[in-house]
């Protein structure tokens, strides 16, 4: 129904459709497309369609600047001075009415409908009208070779790459994905390697391992230690690094009576190189920890004091950006992580899950198995909307995520002892209250701040013109 309505509109005004090539704005004039339309020869030889589309103009682009930027404003659906301007000089825009413009994509003919008031029309035939503009292309402009047209489409492709990567707002994103991605990697191999430690290390020293029941620990005393024979001139060491005294001796005493075999110098060097490798991840591993708290911290603030900051990054590397994540309602972040028990259930008709990544939170860890479904509920709906507040803030803070985390609390303390607590309203009107505090505080902060720079350079002119009069 569609189409035909957009047929007979075509039929009774003059249509022109815009083309945008990599070097420049081109416009053609189409008469009788329909009948044309069943001629197979149109799609291979370029006289027999250039019999009813005519180049009725061409703007080449200036520069490469000017290239990206027009691109730039036709990807976002806006409408550029120069196509502005290009339409205005070559569209007898006198008649209006009788003018239909042709426009592949669907933003920019909505935005030259608003901004220029004509008629555009982006489906019918011009979608097959432009794809064979396209092929004949260089049968229309003269003097561009298929070389130049390369070469211009691949530094367009490239610039506009480079340019979308550039202005990429999930970028700051990105950096907490690959960061938490890569800390679950971490725990994964630093794990893989205290077990293969354990067992090799075991036949040394067997003791070791029912006193150490932490894998990083463990690692780290085994590349302090070496030989077990030196545990009691080490003691201070492992008292440092164990933090416990009585951890320490129950060591020293178990080296002495040691059930274990005696390890050739050459067994203990790459045992030593091995645990060496692995306290260097354990290492970095909590580097890496403190790099993804800042950066949650300062994209993500709520939504971190709400859930920590290990299950916040899953939660927004699962989803891919914050702002899908943002997007997303309550309940899909309930179950998300859990899609494929999700599937499953549906399929064979059991109960759903409750919960996916957020039963990592403490709070679904606190709950009572009879209240862990209702508390994810509640916990869900709470990230959501911290995740909306980091994402849709100017200068986000961590004000409403902390009392968020409030709210939680006393609804795990109600589900736990029956009192009940305060309303969404109350709590969102006390948090409204701490906001605008924090704002006034900043204020402040920024008055006083700039007051001193002020103060420093009325010293520092005082103290230049003082030495200038003693020159003097």
């Amino acid at each position: 129904m569609e189409e035909k309505e957009v047929k007979s509109q075509q039929s009774t005004q003059r249509l022109f459709v815009l083309y945008e090539h990599a070097s420049g704005y081109a416009l053609f004039r189409v008469k009788g497309f329909d009948e044309i339309n069943k001629d197979p020869r149109a799609a291979l030889e370029a006289s027999v369609f250039g019999s009813v589309v005519r180049l009725q103009a061409f703007s080449p682009f200036l520069s490469s600047v000017n290239a990206i930027d027009n691109t730039n404003c036709v990807s976002e659906g806006v409408v550029h001075d120069d196509l502005k301007v290009f339409l205005e000089s070559n569209l007898p825009l006198e008649k209006k009415s009788k003018v239909a413009l042709g426009v592949v994509d669907g933003k920019l003919g909505a935005a030259i409908i608003e901004g220029m008031g004509i008629n555009c029309i982006t489906a019918g035939s011009v979608p097959e009208i432009a794809r064979l503009i396209k092929r004949h292309f260089q049968f229309f402009v003269k003097g561009l070779t298929t070389k130049s047209e390369m070469k211009a489409t691949l530094g367009l492709s490239h610039s506009f790459s480079r340019c979308k990567v550039k202005f990429n707002v999930n970028r700051a994103d990105n950096m907490i994905i690959q960061s938490v991605n890569l800390l679950d990697q971490l725990d994964k191999d630093i794990n893989m390697f205290s077990m293969r430690i354990r067992e090799w290390y075991s036949y040394h020293f067997p003791e070791l391992v029912k006193i150490i029941n932490d894998n990083r620990l463990y690692i780290k005393l085994v590349n302090l230690i070496k030989d077990r024979s030196n545990c009691a001139q080490l003691q201070a060491e492992i008292t440092e690094l164990l933090g416990d005294e009585a951890l320490t001796d129950q060591i020293t005493v178990a080296a002495k009576t040691s059930m274990g075999m005696e390890i050739s110098p050459v067994d203990l060097l790459n045992i030593e190189a091995f645990s060496q490798k692995a306290t260097m991840l354990v290492d970095y591993r909590a580097v890496l920890y403190e790099y993804l708290c800042k950066k949650m911290s300062m994209i993500a603030p709520n939504l971190c004091s709400l859930v920590g900051e290990i299950v916040g990054a899953r939660l927004i590397s699962h989803a891919g950006s914050l702002i899908n994540l943002a997007k997303y309602p309550a309940s899909t972040i309930q179950i998300l992580g859990a899609e494929k028990a999700l599937f499953r259930a549906l399929k064979t008709k059991t109960a759903t899950p409750k919960y996916g990544l957020i039963f990592h939170s403490t709070f679904i860890g606190r709950a009572e198995m009879k209240d862990k479904g209702k508390m994810s509920r509640y916990l869900a709906n709470k990230c959501a909307i911290a995740a909306r507040i980091d994402c849709f803030s100017e200068k986000p803070n961590m004000v409403i995520g902390t009392k968020l985390r409030v709210m939680v609390e006393d609804r795990l303390s109600y589900y736990k002892t029956g009192v009940v607590p305060k309303t969404n309203e109350e709590f969102m009107e006390e948090a409204l209250q701490e906001l605008k505090e924090f704002e006034d505080l900043e204020k402040e902060a920024k008055r006083k701040k700039k007051e001193k720079k002020r103060l420093k350079k009325e010293k520092e002119a005082l103290l230049k013109e003082e030495a200038e009069q003693m020159v003097a």
